[in-house]
């Protein structure tokens, strides 16, 4: 396979005043990985989860994240703060 070629990726916010947490964006291919590496040169933090960017690809930027979603997106954002959180024990 190509590089890039059948790669996704997802960008998800989570606000407490909303229902559930927002697809901020998503893209496939080439774009997912141009996107990958723009977080990661921005510092935001990129979490690979095949099954769940998967699942997220059909959905619409702007449409929260649905129920049964949940529990896999909240393990990326444990995953994330505990990352965070690490960063800045070490500084």
């Amino acid at each position: 396979m190509r590089k890039g070629v059948g790669k996704k990726a997802i960008a998800l916010m989570y606000d407490p005043s909303l229902p559930a947490p927002l697809i901020l964006a998503s893209a496939s291919g080439h774009s997912a990985e141009r996107m990958a590496v723009l977080a990661e040169q921005a510092g935001v933090p990129v979490v690979a989860d095949e099954g769940l960017a998967e699942g997220l690809i059909p959905l619409d930027v702007g449409a929260l994240v649905p129920f049964e979603y949940w529990e896999l997106v909240a393990r990326v954002f444990v995953f994330i703060r505990k990352v965070d959180h690490e960063k800045e024990v070490r500084r």
